[in-house]
């Protein structure tokens, strides 16, 4: 393939990069005075990334770079998400940064070099370059978890984060050296037939799929490698930690289904089990540790962690419903959690952020539209019909049903019941207990069309669900070409 046709398939990611050196240049020479102007111009580079990817997705999958990363539908659709989320994030933080005076240039290019890694992992093709767009999505991370300096809190969110996401990325390494070493290739398009013309696989394979799996695990914030996402989550800025739960999330999600789909897709009994076992001890941590959680935003970290058990449902199916569930699952998921934090930004005292669950408490006499915005998303979250969440929920468990996987969709199931509480009970808290706290009055025009954006999804997807639908199915087909 001609170098022509090669930076033609990479065209958004390259766009991106060129955006995000022009921006931190523009930065450099403008000043912090100019952090509104290049927020701005880093949304407006994130369409034109998303316009880019609708313009050169092939009808099937196409490879760039001697087969190092790949084109097709399946990335194309999980890109468009991870680019609306950090779009989403952007704005979500001009009135955020603006009253705690951390509106500095250097954010929001940071969300573009992160969001360039992100694209980067979901076109991977090969066991390295996964690991590259990993690291540079990880890399500046690990910056914005710590962007408030002067924050204790916020410092350690990025040290913990950084400390823990290195030992992952050893993890992951250390699986594909493994892998490597008994297979003798890291290239996704020559491990899949390897794996299928042999009788058995080793055990040294095994081993190394455990360890990929630990690491992209790490990068969901899956149990058992969940220990960051509370402390990471309560200790970043608020918008950040929106990015956390929507965009990188998506990112670690499509690259956990492209490779075990892709080349280790042969071997699904061999791995199925460690997914199942993941997804069941997601779920029930997440429906249990957020019950007694105080903290809004680490009761969002644990609701997050349970989320993540639910997606993990679709891609322990490992058949084309169970993948097209997980799309659809994201999809849902994406509005729904930044509409959440969304509402979580509008927690404002006097100017002050508060953080306490028990602060809501009458919100439906002091702010009633936002407190039904904040109930829609919630009854959502819990997977109540007729909104997003229970069709976003109602697929991945027909996905286990359809794998014979019925024991993993009680599970599910029941999860979700005892989830439903602490959602629930917030809701009670706004609308039929005292108000303690009077939140700020106006609710900023950013917050505002978040809150519009993702609230009328969220609440009429059951009106018009086709075009989701039916584009998750043509996506996840590109991962199952037989």
């Amino acid at each position: 393939m001609s170098s022509l046709q090669n930076i033609g398939l990479a065209l958004p990611e390259i766009w991106l990069a060129l955006a995000g050196m022009a921006l931190l240049m523009l930065g450099v020479f403008g000043g912090d005075r100019r952090a509104r102007l290049v927020a701005w111009l880093a949304i407006a580079a994130f369409i034109v990334a998303g316009a880019l990817i609708l313009a050169i997705v092939p009808a099937k999958a196409a490879l760039a770079f001697d087969s190092l990363f790949v084109v097709d539908r399946f990335g194309a659709y999980m890109k468009l998400l991870i680019l609306a989320g950090s779009a989403l994030s952007v704005i979500l933080s001009f009135g955020y940064n603006e009253r705690e005076q951390t509106a500095r240039f250097e954010y929001p290019v940071l969300f573009v070099f992160a969001t360039l890694g992100m694209l980067m992992m979901v076109s991977a093709n090969d066991l390295i370059s996964l690991y590259v767009g990993l690291e540079l999505q990880s890399l500046a991370l690990y910056v914005v978890a710590a962007f408030q300096r002067d924050s204790v809190r916020s410092t350690e969110a990025g040290l913990k984060y950084f400390v823990l996401g290195a030992l992952s990325s050893g993890l992951l390494l250390y699986g594909a050296s493994l892998v490597y070493g008994f297979a003798g290739t890291t290239r996704f398009a020559t491990l899949a037939p390897l794996f299928a013309a042999n009788a058995g696989p080793q055990l040294g394979v095994i081993i190394g799929i455990v360890f990929v799996a630990a690491g992209i695990a790490f990068k969901c914030s899956a149990v058992p490698f969940h220990m960051w996402t509370p402390d990471v989550y309560e200790g970043a800025p608020t918008p950040v930690t929106a990015f956390f739960a929507a965009a990188p999330k998506i990112a670690a999600v499509a690259l956990f289904v492209r490779v075990m789909i892709g080349p280790f897709g042969p071997l699904l009994a061999q791995w199925q089990q460690v997914v199942v076992a993941i997804s069941v001890l997601s779920m029930a941590l997440g429906a249990y540790a957020a019950i007694n959680q105080q903290n809004i935003k680490r009761l969002m970290a644990y609701s997050s962690i349970g989320n993540v058990g639910y997606i993990l449902i679709g891609l322990a199916a490992g058949n084309h419903a169970g993948v097209s569930g997980v799309i659809i699952y994201l999809a849902i998921y994406l509005a729904m959690v930044l509409g959440a934090f969304a509402c979580i930004l509008c927690m404002r005292e006097q100017g002050r952020f508060v953080e306490r669950i028990d602060d809501l408490a009458g919100l439906s006499r002091t702010q009633p539209l936002l407190a039904a915005v904040f109930a829609v998303f919630l009854f959502s979250l819990a997977g109540i019909p007729p909104l997003a969440g229970f069709f976003g929920k109602v697929y991945v468990f027909l996905a286990a049903i359809q794998a014979h996987l019925y024991t993993l969709a009680v599970i599910g199931v029941l999860t979700s019941v005892v989830g439903a509480y602490y959602y629930v009970r917030i809701v009670k808290l706004m609308y039929f207990d005292e108000a303690v706290v009077r939140f700020d009055q106006p609710v900023d025009g950013s917050l505002s069309a978040v809150l519009t954006v993702t609230g009328l999804f969220t609440l009429l997807f059951f009106v018009y669900p086709a075009p989701i639908l039916a584009s998750a199915k043509v996506a996840a087909a590109a991962l199952f070409p037989g």
